[in-house]
């Protein structure tokens, strides 16, 4: 008879296996995750399962472990990354890669993004070959483990290496990865946001043009002035508002729960067939950047390139613009309507680099329906609902490739903890990690049993 995982003992080992990857610095560039891809090797091998450790340059690693089924269904993945961004360490309150845990919170870069992550699903792994596979349990399908590197900064050597080079080892009709939400709003656990899809990233240069010549003689054609008008342009153009099939579905459900009226009023009214409701309702959500970028394309100013000396005034200034497509939108209409909108003809807009879309992955599917059921066994009165994500992540690949990928942040948090992800005192709650390892055990174990 196949027993219950413990789940306080279960805890206790996850947080000391994330301490330990948290401990080996794998700042990406040069990112230099072989260290933890062997630590994640050595646990693995602990418990007899099945491991690959690949090298796909000097530092760079991958790891991918396979727990067998018996093959009546695809197998499912398990993705997370172990590269983490850059520190400044002297604005943090503790030691970026010390693993500190302080007021119930575990301290330290890649704690949210991704390690908090790599931990969980190594728990998964532990616990189903512990529980399920050495206890004379049938899986139904493959649960492959994928700890990538290099995610941070484009993922040449990370899941793009994998399909290319081993794509036997990591096809699957299913994936868990990152890029969805467990909300805490206004001290109560309320939604649990499941990435479907994800907006689709490029890079446009706008380019100002104007006289050169010293500094000492202002010119009315100013480049550098020339560009600042063009960007304040930019920042008071809004994108048209699309609803798609995965907002209509995050729109309509929160707004039967959302605490605040007024936002649950806009909610419903951008989800209506009324243009009227549908404009007023986006203009009160405008309010919360996090919930208006689902419902527009996005355009961020990121870089600014001018100027060789303080007293040269140049003939061309620059700024870098990120900007994010909504799944089906076109990136040369938004150039069109950014034109329109600076209306210079000394002012050039190209897109330098394009992004590709990628499938929906079909919110109606077993997987899909095996992690709502696990969040809700966790969370009786939790809304679970599908999501589209406004950052890019390993998903789009592999949604591209064939399989349904599916993104969650497993970790209840309030706005504020997550705000810390890429930035300073990166940290997540010793609870919120317990959470998320037994969600991500249900939701492995009922689309895998």
């Amino acid at each position: 008879m196949q027993t219950a995982p413990d789940w306080s003992a279960a805890s206790r080992e996850t947080v000391a296996n994330l301490q330990s990857m948290l401990r080996l610095n794998t700042v990406n560039p040069p990112g230099n995750e072989i260290g933890v891809a062997r630590f994640l090797e050595g646990v693995l091998a602990a418990d007899r399962i099945e491991t690959h450790l690949f090298q796909p340059a000097p530092g760079r690693a991958a790891v991918v472990a396979r727990l067998r089924g018996n093959g009546s269904r695809r197998p499912v993945l398990l993705i997370a990354h172990m590269d983490v961004v850059g520190v400044a360490a002297d604005e943090w309150s503790a030691d970026p890669f010390g693993a500190e845990i302080r007021d119930g919170y575990v301290y330290g870069r890649g704690a949210i993004d991704d390690k908090g992550m790599l931990a969980t699903n190594l728990q998964t792994m532990l616990l189903l070959k512990r529980h399920v596979v050495d206890q004379g349990g049938e899986l139904s399908r493959d649960v492959v483990f994928v700890a990538n590197s290099d995610e941070e900064t484009g993922g040449e050597f990370g899941m793009g290496w994998l399909i290319e080079h081993h794509p036997e080892l990591v096809g699957a009709e299913f994936a868990l990865n990152e890029g969805g939400r467990m909300r805490v709003v206004a001290g109560r656990f309320l939604y649990a946001a499941i990435q479907t899809t994800e907006k689709v990233p490029h890079v446009v240069t706008v380019t100002a043009r104007g006289p050169g010549g010293h500094a000492a003689v202002p010119l009315a054609g100013n480049a550098l002035l020339r560009l600042g008008r063009a960007l304040a342009r930019i920042s008071d153009h809004r994108e048209p508002v699309v609803i798609m099939p995965t907002t209509q579905e995050f729109f309509t459900t929160l707004s039967q729960i959302w605490p605040d009226d007024s936002v649950r009023a806009a909610m419903t009214d951008v989800v209506s067939s009324e243009p009227e409701r549908v404009a007023n309702g986006a203009t009160l959500i405008q309010r919360t950047p996090v919930l208006d970028a689902l419902l527009r394309n996005g355009i961020s100013a990121t870089m600014l390139h001018a100027g060789i000396r303080i007293n040269v005034i140049p003939t061309e200034a620059s700024a870098t613009l990120n900007v994010r497509t909504l799944p089906g939108q076109s990136i040369d209409d938004v150039m069109a309507r950014l034109g329109l909108a600076i209306d210079d003809s000394l002012v050039d807009l190209v897109v330098t680099a394009r992004g590709d879309d990628a499938p929906v992955s079909d919110f109606r599917s077993v997987m899909f329906n095996a992690m709502a059921e696990s969040a809700r066994a966790l969370a009786p009165s939790l809304a679970v609902v599908p999501y589209l994500s406004t950052g890019a992540t390993d998903s789009a690949r592999l949604r591209r490739w064939g399989v349904q990928a599916f993104g969650i942040l497993p970790f209840p948090m309030e706005q504020d903890d997550e705000n810390r992800m890429h930035g300073n005192d990166e940290r997540v709650p010793v609870a919120s990690l317990d959470f998320g390892m037994q969600f991500t055990y249900g939701a492995i174990e009922r689309v895998a049993r």
